[in-house]
């Protein structure tokens, strides 16, 4: 077996060229959207959620920092692969022609060099969980190098981007040693719900330009149905994750969440009504208030049921 020293060495190696050209480091920190953190933010969120829930609320902190860390690597892996995949034509579109790879500040060679030394070093935390957690991995890998091109082939990527990002779920029961049921997959559903709908808002922005470079989104398919499709989906992921509470057992913070979540949600469609691509981007970046709030409900929740009840 590989060790963790053959394995960083490998890392070293493939990492470098990119650390031999450090003036451009910039182009590779905005390469991985490090400089843009939103997309962690939206994929931590549901994983915390996960790691809380199958840790019955008291995950260990080890758990918590692999996961953390996993959640920034693969992040970044997949805005470098999607980025790669959408060179020729990032350029196309007024939001994304100054990306490193589309404005030619970084080759697709090194952008490649860059995903694998990434995925590398996510593969680097493995070893610190269980087999099962390892054979897992493969589908959080596969999911995230078929996100990018499904935009060419189908009007759904936003599905396939939702399976991406709600793969860490059940990644956190079978890393705690649970086999995913019922819960898990119910909050999944919910993920993949709310994950559709804001990436939809997210593809509003950019739905005329797309049009005219023949890229496929849910924006474009919903049409004018948009509002109300989005709507739909985030009103399914509140009533999932009533359930899942309900299921749960947990307090009143958990419910008291949801509710401020659909207040949230009525927020983002005062936003979007215009449909104008300022609106829509500052309603797609709101939902991490969403994600946090509903931490927040998660881990009261939890810990108002374990309080003992006065007289």
């Amino acid at each position: 077996m590989v060790s963790l020293l053959n394995i960083a060495l490998m890392i070293a190696d493939l990492l470098k060229p990119v650390l031999a050209r450090l003036p451009r480091l910039p182009d590779f920190i905005a390469l991985a959207r490090l400089d843009r953190p939103i997309g962690i933010w939206l994929l931590l969120w549901p994983t915390l959620w996960a790691v809380y829930i199958a840790g019955n609320g008291t995950p260990s902190a080890r758990i918590l920092i692999l996961f953390t860390l996993g959640v920034v690597l693969m992040r970044s892996a997949g805005c470098v692969i999607n980025d790669w995949a959408d060179r020729n034509v990032d350029g196309l579109v007024s939001r994304t022609k100054d990306r490193p790879l589309a404005s030619g500040k970084i080759t697709p060679r090194e952008a490649l060099i860059f995903f694998v030394a990434l995925v590398a070093a996510a593969a680097l935390l493995l070893p610190f969980l269980n087999k099962a957690t390892f054979y897992w991995s493969f589908g959080a890998l596969g999911l995230a190098m078929l996100y990018p091109f499904m935009k060419r082939f189908t009007h759904l990527p936003q599905v396939v981007l939702g399976a991406a990002f709600s793969w860490a779920i059940p990644m956190a029961f079978v890393a705690q040693g649970e086999t995913p049921g019922p819960v898990c997959w119910l909050l999944y559903a919910a993920n993949l719900c709310w994950t559709v709908a804001y990436d939809t808002q997210y593809a509003m922005v950019d739905r005329d330009d797309d049009i005219e470079a023949g890229i496929k989104s849910t924006a474009i398919l919903f049409g004018d149905m948009d509002l109300l499709i989005i709507g739909s989906l985030q009103a399914m992921f509140l009533l999932a994750l009533w359930m899942l509470g309900n299921r749960l057992g947990l307090a009143w913070p958990f419910f008291a969440s949801i509710a401020g979540a659909a207040v949230l949600f009525g927020v983002q469609y005062r936003r979007c009504e215009s449909r104008e691509p300022s609106a829509c981007l500052s309603a797609f970046l709101h939902n991490h208030w969403v994600g946090a709030l509903l931490f927040a409900g998660l881990f009261l929740g939890y810990l108002f049921k374990t309080l003992p009840i006065a007289g």
